[in-house]
């Protein structure tokens, strides 16, 4: 599926990328992403750039400190197509970190901060990062300096006593002031690695996504022209900066129109309200979930919520019910869905206005320079409305995974990305993704689309969340459990027969747990199943020997 549909705001030609890829591009754009900065610094100048807290910072500053941060980098002998990892919250001095290390050329390696220090450790080394700025308060968090040799440079931020710290870490503002407010112009172009972003992947070691310049560049135009971003645009950031989704949809898209990103460190829903309101917030990008906890709050619909125009979502189709809530909560705001993933820069698809209420169990439609195709395990391209594979090509997607050749062949293929979801496109361009196909089940012979069953289930009165998740059975291979978190009593039997009158019979969960705490989520808010397939396998061999 190709963006044929609508008009293209830009012109856009085909250019042969990476050596081997003939993808669509827009035809103007800037050289690399500092470009893009120093383009709108010197429209905007003391326009704000970003604000956390009673702190703001404008584009001319966010400019000078991006100047300072490449020239310290490089005082202390950090080089251009160097590893530079920031293990850094959502504050004003990502975004400058951020900046200043594509000024001096070096690549990005955002990194959660809720990961362990085995994980960041293992991040660290695989990719020889040069450098590693964190939060003084994630200190404890850091692996031993001997585990780490390739890094040679620590930078603290909120070191109070620089000379106390047991890693010999600069402090941030003592790296801004061996800086210089001369700018350094970096010698790449857009086809260069911006960032390296690890993927979450279940199983195995995360693997590493190198991401360009130009593939920031266009996810971000896309989002621009689909949601009509404006210089007026005030982003709210509470979902983590480190994740492709924050640093994308929120933070660049805002930077190349000249909006604010505002920024919040962690979400509480009372809290979000609360910055909505006070900072006339106009556009956020949350999980569905979040969406939710937003309605229970008590003074919900009474908060002047009037500025927020844009409530964006993805990862999953939001539930009918929160999107009537929403509508009748906050009229104003025009909800947009999307799908994508790290290998692909973010979205591939987003909803047009209306979309995501019109049409609750989509994703959207291609963007501008996109295709997407269906295909069958057998690699046959299938018709329209049949569901497979998604194949997606994209200017947006990753030159490879970084030192993992093996990786990067089993799934970047003639062009194309091999996502692993299974998804259907209709014969309107909207595409619907039913799941990923290592979290289908397959109950005696019959297919089971986890999303599918849960959109049912998140309809029940009082339900937060759920997870669908298999099961094993030596009859059937596979059964169905589902995990559900609810602040109120859930009457399991109702719920089944809820999913009785909405689905195939085969489709009614085997077996149902009740949750008084949330889901386990991973560091991007993302439902993490494979704890839930655990406790599923336990629960089925304790049954197994009860009978």
């Amino acid at each position: 599926m190709t963006d044929t549909r609508m008009q293209h705001p830009e012109p856009i030609r085909l250019e042969a990328l990476y050596g081997e890829r003939l993808v669509p591009c827009y035809a103007q754009r800037p050289r690399n992403l500092d470009d893009m900065l120093v383009g709108v610094a010197a429209r905007l100048g003391d326009g704000p750039a970003a604000q956390d807290g009673p702190r703001t910072l404008s584009y001319a500053e966010l400019d000078l400190q991006a100047s300072r941060v490449a020239s310290g980098l490089a005082a202390q002998g950090i080089a251009q197509g160097d590893r530079v990892a920031l293990f850094v919250g959502n504050r004003l001095e990502f975004m400058v970190l951020l900046f200043g290390i594509w000024r001096l050329g070096a690549i990005a390696v955002p990194i959660g901060i809720r990961q362990s220090a085995a994980e960041l450790g293992y991040m660290l080394n695989q990719c020889g990062a040069a450098a590693l700025a964190y939060d003084a308060a994630l200190e404890s968090r850091l692996p031993p300096v001997a585990d780490i040799p390739g890094v040679k440079l620590l930078v603290k931020l909120d070191a109070a006593d620089e000379a106390a710290s047991p890693r010999n870490a600069l402090g941030y503002d003592a790296l801004l002031a061996v800086g210089s407010d001369e700018r350094i112009t970096p010698q790449i172009d857009d086809q260069a690695p911006a960032c390296i972003m690890y993927t979450s992947g279940t199983t195995g070691n995360p693997k590493g996504a190198v991401l360009s310049h130009l593939g920031f560049f266009h996810t971000a135009k896309h989002y621009e022209h689909r949601f009509g971003y404006g210089t007026n645009e005030r982003m709210l950031l509470v979902i983590p900066a480190s994740h492709i989704s924050g640093l994308l949809a929120a933070i660049l898209v805002t930077v190349q129109v000249g909006g604010c990103v505002v920024s919040m460190p962690q979400f509480n829903a009372a809290d979000v309200l609360a910055e909505i309101e006070a900072r006339r917030i106009t556009a956020a990008i949350m999980v569905p979930a979040m969406y939710n906890l937003l309605l229970l709050q008590p003074d919900a619909a009474r908060r002047d919520l009037s500025s927020w125009r844009i409530g964006h979502f993805g990862g999953a189709a939001m539930p009918e019910i929160t999107i009537q809530r929403l509508a009748e909560t906050w009229p104003g705001l025009q909800l947009y869905n999307g799908f994508g993933a790290t290998e692909t820069t973010s979205a591939v698809t987003l909803t047009e206005p209306g979309g995501a209420a019109r049409l609750p169990d989509t994703v959207g439609t291609c963007v501008p320079c996109v295709d997407i195709r269906v295909l069958d395990a057998e690699g046959h391209e299938v018709g329209t409305g049949e569901s497979g594979e998604l194949w997606i090509r994209s200017p947006g997607n990753a030159i490879g995974y970084w030192n993992n050749p093996d990786a990067t062949r089993a799934s970047f293929v003639s062009g194309y990305w091999r996502s692993g979801d299974i998804g259907s496109i209709d014969a309107q361009g909207n595409l619907r993704v039913f799941d990923r196909i290592k979290n289908m089940i397959n109950r005696g012979g019959y297919k089971v689309y986890c999303v599918e069953l849960e959109n049912i289930i998140q309809r029940h009165p009082g339900v937060i969340e759920v997870a669908a998740v298999a099961s094993p059975c030596p009859v059937l291979g596979e059964r169905i459990h589902v995990f559900i978190h609810a602040l109120q009593p859930v009457d399991t039997e109702a719920l089944r027969a809820l999913c009785r009158g909405a689905l195939a019979d085969y489709k009614t969960p085997d077996f149902v747990t009740l949750s008084e705490t949330p889901l386990p989520r991973n560091l991007n808010g993302k439902l993490v199943k494979a704890s839930l397939r655990e406790r599923a396998r336990q629960h089925a061999t304790t049954q197994a020997k009860r009978t």
